[in-house]
C-alpha cells in the first residue's frame, strides 16, 4: 500500500509542476524582453535564474544549478546555453528553440543593422576617428578577458604550461583547433580534476530520448545538405561556424581566437582593424560575443551570409545541450571528460593572451592611445558595465582621433 501512495504524490508533485510551466508563447516572448538587455554574457544568468525559478517557479533551484553546471561544461555562449535549458525543461525541445532563438534575436537584429550602417559609412571620417578608439578599447577587453580566464583556470604550473605551450603554438601557426584538441590530451594526461561526485539527476519533467536527438541530427544534415547544393560558399561559411562553436568551451570569448585565425589569418576575409571593429560593435549589442558571426557573414555576403552565419554559430551548442541533459550523469561523473575539458579552458588562457598582443600589434600607439587602454582596462577590472566603457570611449574617440 505504501509504495502506490508514493507514486501518488509523486504524480501529484509533477502535476503541480506541470501547472506552473509556461505556454510556448510565454517563453519566447520573456526571454526575447530579457534579450533586449542581455549585456554582460555570462552575468545574464543570474537574471535568467530570477526570471525562471524566484520569480515565475518554472524550475526548482537545484534543478536550475544542474543546469548551468551542465552549460558551464559544454561549449557555446553560457547565458545562451542556460536560457535554452530553462526553455528545455519547462516544454521539451520546442521550449528550447523558442527560448534560444528570443534570447538571441535582440541582438542578431540589431548588429545586423549596425553591419549595414558599418558598411554603407565606414568611410566617413567621423566613422573612422569612432573606430580608431574603439580598437584600443578592444584591447582592453581581451586582455580583461585573458586576465579572467587566467585567473579562475591557472591553478598550477601544468596550467602554466598548458597555457604557455598553446600561446607558442598558436604565435608558430598552428591550427587552433589542433591546439585545443592538444590541450585536452594534455588536460587528461597531466590535471588532476576530479569529476563532481553524485551529481543529482536533471528533472524529467520533459525527458529527452535518443529519438529526439536522432531527428534535430537529421533536421541539421538536412539543412546544411541543402545549403551545399543551393550556394557553396555560404556552405562553406557555415561549416566554419560550426567547427568554431564545438571548440568554443568556456563561453563566448574563447571564440574569438578560432575566429581570427580562420576569418583574418587563414582565409583573409579581413584584416585585423576590421575584425576588432567587429568586436567593438558586439560590445554595443545585447547578447554574447560570438554575434559578431552576423557581422563576418553579413561583410561577406549579405543578409543571407549573416542569417547563415548566426543560425550555424549557434547550432551546435543547442544540439550539445540537448545531448549533455541527456547524459547528464555520466558527463559530470567522468574524469576523462572533466580532465579534458580543463585542459581547454587552460588552452584558451594562452589563446586569448595570443590575441590580445596580435591586437595591440595593430594599433598606432601614443599617449592618448595609452592612457584610454589603461582607463578602460581599469574600469573592466572594477566591474564597471562594459556597455559604459564602450559607450563613453565612443565619445571620446569621436573627440579625439579626427
Amino acid at each position: 500500500m505504501e509504495r502506490p501512495i508514493r507514486v501518488a504524490v509523486r504524480e501529484v508533485a509533477a502535476q503541480g509542476k506541470e501547472d506552473t510551466m509556461p505556454d510556448l508563447g510565454t517563453l519566447f516572448l520573456s526571454f526575447l524582453r530579457l534579450g533586449l538587455t542581455a549585456f554582460g554574457g555570462p552575468v545574464m544568468v543570474a537574471y535568467i535564474e530570477e526570471l525562471s525559478v524566484k520569480r515565475n517557479k518554472w524550475l526548482d533551484g537545484e534543478t536550475f544549478k544542474n543546469g548551468v553546471a551542465l552549460c558551464q561544461s559544454i561549449p557555446g555562449a553560457t547565458a545562451m546555453q542556460t536560457a535554452a535549458y530553462v526553455g528545455l525543461r519547462a516544454r521539451g525541445i520546442p521550449g528550447a528553440l523558442l527560448s534560444y532563438i528570443g534570447f538571441g534575436l535582440p541582438a542578431f537584429i540589431l548588429m545586423l543593422v549596425l553591419s549595414s550602417l558599418y558598411v554603407a559609412a565606414s568611410g566617413l571620417p567621423w566613422i573612422m576617428s569612432l573606430f580608431n578608439g574603439l580598437q584600443v578599447i578592444v584591447v582592453a577587453i581581451v586582455a580583461n578577458a585573458t586576465y579572467s580566464f587566467g585567473r579562475g583556470a591557472l591553478k598550477g604550473y601544468r596550467d602554466i604550461g598548458i597555457a604557455a605551450a598553446s600561446a607558442v603554438a598558436f604565435w608558430l601557426g598552428v591550427s587552433p583547433f589542433y591546439v585545443i584538441v592538444g590541450a585536452a590530451i594534455a588536460g587528461i594526461v597531466l590535471m588532476r580534476v576530479q569529476a563532481s561526485p553524485g551529481a543529482q539527476s536533471i528533472d524529467q519533467l520533459n525527458p529527452i530520448t535518443v529519438k529526439h536527438i536522432l531527428i534535430l541530427f537529421l533536421v541539421i544534415f538536412t539543412g546544411v545538405t541543402c545549403l551545399y547544393f543551393a550556394n557553396k560558399k555560404l556552405f562553406e561559411l557555415s561549416l566554419l561556424m560550426f567547427k568554431i562553436d564545438l571548440f568554443a568551451f568556456g563561453g563566448g570569448f574563447s571564440s574569438l581566437p578560432l575566429m581570427l585565425q580562420e576569418v583574418v589569418n587563414t582565409r583573409s576575409w579581413m584584416d585585423s582593424k576590421t575584425f576588432m571593429d567587429v568586436i567593438a560593435l558586439g560590445q554595443v549589442t545585447p547578447g554574447p560575443i560570438v554575434i559578431t558571426a552576423t557581422f563576418i557573414g553579413y561583410l561577406l555576403y549579405g543578409f543571407f551570409g549573416a542569417l547563415v552565419a548566426t543560425v550555424a554559430i549557434f547550432t551546435p551548442s543547442f544540439a550539445l545541450l540537448l545531448v549533455g541533459t541527456l547524459f547528464f550523469d555520466k558527463l559530470r561523473g567522468s574524469q576523462l571528460f572533466a580532465r579534458a575539458v580543463k585542459g581547454i579552458l587552460v588552452s584558451f588562457v594562452g589563446l586569448l593572451f595570443y590575441v590580445t598582443i596580435k591586437f595591440a600589434f595593430a594599433v598606432p600607439w601614443d599617449i592618448i592611445r595609452v592612457l584610454i587602454v589603461a582607463a578602460s582596462f581599469i574600469a573592466l577590472l572594477k566591474k564597471i558595465d562594459i556597455i559604459y566603457i564602450v559607450l563613453i570611449g565612443a565619445i571620446v574617440s569621436i573627440l579625439t582621433f579626427r
